[in-house]
């Protein structure tokens, strides 16, 4: 189920979502290193809690594309390429992209919240955490119909959360408030009736 078999091409095109927002991210990244304006770059993206209430709002999206080291984003795409397409083949290109921003969106907006006035922070961390949410979400419906899944997932969901009160100088707020988001939408996604209409319209 998470084991990638497809060929570049083939990955490419059968989860083009995935994709973008992985060359999204290795661009960004790629770009903060040009002198000059990679510093720009940074600055103008990174998840300020003082600059948001000052009114750029669009700090609450652009920290998503942002990461603090190449092993900060290698992890992070690394998690997107192995759980995204299977999230993206069971949703859809539109609700997967709602899945990963709204719990993107949540991380950071919590993080405002609930964290002092000059923190910063920068990472994709909580729109993949919205992704663990929504394959809980999965397997609250399906339990028992998803053995495989179960053994996967909630290993990993334990873990995660587990490493992230663990790991200095991670964003905890941003993790739980993404998984809760994507756990949320999953409940709505993944609601027996809601699949079955998905059926009818295919």
């Amino acid at each position: 189920m998470f084991i990638r078999t497809e060929s570049f091409k083939q990955y490419l095109r059968l989860y083009p979502v995935v994709s973008t927002l992985i060359a999204l991210n290795l661009l960004v990244h790629v770009l903060t290193w040009v002198p000059i304006l990679g510093g720009q770059i940074f600055n103008f993206g990174v998840g300020s809690n003082y600059w948001i209430s000052e009114g750029e709002w669009w700090r609450l999206f652009t920290p998503m594309f942002l990461h603090g080291g190449i092993m900060h984003l290698l992890f992070n795409m690394f998690s997107l390429f192995l759980f995204g397409p299977e999230l993206e083949r069971l949703t859809g290109k539109v609700r997967f992209i709602t899945i990963y921003a709204v719990a993107g969106f949540a991380g950071t907006f919590a993080t405002y919240l609930l964290q002092p006035l000059d923190y910063l922070h920068v990472g994709a961390s909580g729109a993949i955490f919205g992704i663990f949410g929504a394959f809980g979400a999965l397997l609250y419906y399906g339990r028992r119909a998803l053995p495989q899944l179960r053994q996967i997932i909630l290993p990993i969901i334990v873990i995660s959360i587990i490493m992230t009160f663990l790991t200095p100088n991670v964003n905890a707020t941003a993790h739980i408030a993404g998984l809760i988001a994507g756990f949320l939408i999953g409940l709505s996604y993944f609601h027996p009736k809601r699949i079955i209409s998905w059926k009818k319209k295919r």
